[in-house]
């Protein structure tokens, strides 16, 4: 008999299966959040793009978002928009003297003496050696005079100096030193020479604004009304919140203008709410702007918005060529937008716009062969400006060029540009072969266009930059030789060497 098995039957043996591998939660949730990070970056790059916001542009903008929270939140939003600033423009440097553009020095082609025989035939030199004789010249003046200040130094303490009397197409009434550097007029005044008929020059002279007050001088020459064919060459003007202004009055207008080869600049910040653009052209056309230095236009009041030159109130057809615009040279201010050259700057009232409306700030203007550098906004800036053209320039610790609204319609080609080119608000941008700087490179310190410049944001510059095909473009000449440009290198000089003493 078999004995009773005791307890539950064995059950039949079945193969082992491996476990299941199971990840950890803390790795799945920092995998999620690599790809929501790099996600919502590329997405911020996106918009940046887009908007054309610069390093430069959001980080005061972080800053001021940061302010008057708690301690931790500031600390953040400063260091973060100190990150940003050093990552697009580079550490701080030391402001050092720089060559002016070819011709516009100080003793160059203007600086001879006059004599009778330098002159047009049938015109008379009128010497000037006091205020009081300067002020009897300037009052009757007559087509074809040359009033001719002795070396010296005038002072003048008056609300302006107006110029009434019209000199003709051969025999302009002119005004200068006989040699640049030898004369300075010291203007306290709120309006320098007001200048309101035509064929006015002006050489060689060196024009100071004194006024305790900026808001006091506001210009040095302001050029109005009929005053058409005014030309300053080879002048040294500094401390005026506009060194020249133009705007037509009563249905006139001061046409066909030159500035040439001048020097402009400040020697402190201009703590005034009256604009700061040290060439304010407003409704005018046919001038031409060229081989001029302009540096440190700061506004410190007020907006803080401040522009090396601009055209705009509807005028058309002018031309800004072979300047070098350097929007901080021995002048910084953290806070403050600085623009180097614009076509149609902020805008402009209707009052005071050649066609009554401003449908447009410009038409069929001009940028081309500028240096631009050390500016805490964009280097050329576009507003309403329709058939322009921005040929050949070279931007260099900018925001880049900006194209904007739907009225704005820009023909690029050529442009060396350390920063973004980028259309906004409806504008129409038609790129040929320029050279620029994406944003994302922008935000993470990457600079190429500075590479092919010598890896330097500031003036002087080397590196070896690449050449192009033959322009489709009218090229102004070179920068730095002042030779013309068959084929030329991306920007406006082959070689910046040419432009050092």
């Amino acid at each position: 008999m078999t004995a009773p098995s005791i307890g539950p039957s064995a059950a039949p043996a079945r193969p082992l299966s491996p476990a299941p591998t199971r990840r950890s939660p803390w790795m799945l949730r920092l995998l999620v959040l690599i790809v929501l990070l790099v996600s919502a970056v590329s997405a911020i790059f996106l918009v940046l793009k887009k908007a054309g916001v610069a390093p430069r542009r959001l980080a005061p903008y972080i800053e001021q978002r940061a302010a008057g929270h708690n301690r931790t939140i500031v600390a953040f939003g400063h260091w973060l928009g100190r990150t940003l600033l050093e990552n697009d423009r580079g550490p701080a440097y030391v402001a050092r003297p720089i060559a002016l553009p070819v011709g516009a020095h100080p003793g160059g082609a203007d600086g001879a003496p006059v004599t009778a025989t330098a002159v047009a035939g049938g015109s008379r030199i009128v010497p000037v050696a006091s205020e009081e004789a300067a002020l009897a010249a300037l009052a009757a003046a007559r087509p074809g005079d040359v009033i001719v200040f002795a070396p010296g130094t005038y002072l003048f303490r008056k609300p302006y100096l107006e110029l009434r009397t019209a000199g003709a197409p051969d025999a302009p009434i002119t005004v200068r030193a006989a040699v640049a550097g030898t004369v300075t007029l010291e203007l306290d005044t709120n309006e320098g020479f007001l200048v309101s008929a035509p064929y006015w020059r002006f050489e060689n002279l060196v024009v100071k604004g004194i006024c305790r007050d900026d808001g006091a001088c506001e210009h040095a020459f302001h050029v109005v009304g009929k005053a058409s064919h005014f030309t300053a060459r080879n002048n040294t003007i500094s401390d005026f919140n506009a060194h020249f202004k133009i705007n037509g009055v009563d249905g006139s207008f001061p046409d066909d203008g030159l500035i040439d080869g001048n020097t402009l600049t400040n020697t402190r910040i201009r703590m005034t709410d009256s604009p700061v653009t040290l060439i304010d052209l407003v409704a005018a056309r046919n001038w031409v702007i060229r081989r001029n230095l302009l540096t440190d236009f700061i506004k410190g009041d007020g907006d803080r918005i401040s522009y090396g030159a601009y055209a705009k109130g509807a005028g058309g057809n002018n031309l800004f060529e072979n300047n070098i615009v350097i929007c901080e040279y021995l002048l910084r201010s953290p806070a403050g937008a600085r623009v180097g050259l614009s076509l149609g700057g902020g805008g402009t009232g209707p009052a005071y716009c050649r066609d009554g409306r401003c449908g447009v700030e410009q038409d069929g203007s001009a940028i081309r062969g500028n240096l631009i550098a050390s500016c805490s906004d964009d280097g050329i800036y576009l507003n309403r400006a329709s058939a322009s053209r921005i040929v050949h320039n070279t931007l260099v610790d900018t925001g880049g060029i900006a194209v904007r609204f739907k009225e704005t319609s820009a023909d690029l080609e050529g442009n060396l540009v350390d920063g973004m080119i980028h259309a906004r608000d409806g504008a129409t941008l038609r790129e040929a072969d320029d050279v620029s700087t994406s944003a994302a490179r922008l935000f993470l310190g990457s600079h190429p266009v500075r590479r092919l410049l010598g890896n330097t944001a500031r003036p002087p510059f080397g590196g070896s930059i690449p050449r192009r095909p033959a322009s489709t473009q009218q090229l102004a000449p070179d920068l730095c030789s002042g030779r013309p440009r068959t084929r030329p290198a991306y920007g406006a000089f082959d070689d910046f060497h040419g432009c050092m003493p």
